[in-house]
């Protein structure tokens, strides 16, 4: 790990309380990419309001959140994000064989409705960097002008947190029968 865990005496005070903050909180540890940001522990209190507000608090459906937050961890190779929430998503009901495929860097033929839209979406914010007026139309259609701006919110704190834990050199956390991502050309 290029950024290990930081031991609790080699931590200021503004990092205890902030790692304070985070086991008192939804996550229960300093874990994954707080691990890193705790170098920074303001940067690191406005990162996990931010995502807890995209993990629980959007309009969107848990499924499809989970979904696209599965999307950015195969996009950016990112182990810890992709074991992490490939069990959110299937407790959501993402089919196995759906995240499989994605797993193998191919475009499920599984997918259900939302899934689809959602693949759409994402796919095309994270190769183009934006969406065209088709796929935003259907976007809002479907989940409100709030719930696309969430999505495109949810797919960029996870795209930091990928890079975060990239850069950290984080892995992920031992355990559990979630395969891994397999090495894909770029």
């Amino acid at each position: 790990m290029r950024l290990p865990p930081l031991p609790d005496h080699a931590m200021t005070p503004a990092q205890r309380a902030a790692a304070d903050e985070l086991i008192a909180g939804p996550r229960k540890a300093v874990k994954g990419p707080f691990i890193a940001l705790l170098r920074s522990p303001e940067l690191l209190a406005h990162v996990q309001k931010l995502g807890a507000f995209l993990r629980f608090g959007t309009s969107l459906p848990v499924r499809v959140s989970e979904f696209a937050t599965l999307l950015v961890a195969r996009h950016w190779r990112q182990q810890f994000e992709w074991k992490v929430h490939v069990a959110l998503a299937l407790q959501a009901g993402t089919a196995q064989a759906t995240i499989d495929a994605l797993r193998d860097g191919r475009r499920p033929d599984t997918m259900d409705a939302d899934e689809t839209l959602v693949h759409d979406f994402c796919t095309e914010l994270l190769a183009q960097h934006g969406v065209s007026e088709p796929t935003w139309a259907r976007t809002v259609e479907r989940f409100t002008e709030a719930g696309a701006v969430e999505l495109t919110g949810l797919v960029g704190y996870f795209a930091m947190v990928s890079m975060v834990l990239n850069v950290g050199h984080i892995p992920a956390e031992p355990g559990g029968d979630i395969a891994p991502l397999p090495v894909l050309p770029p």
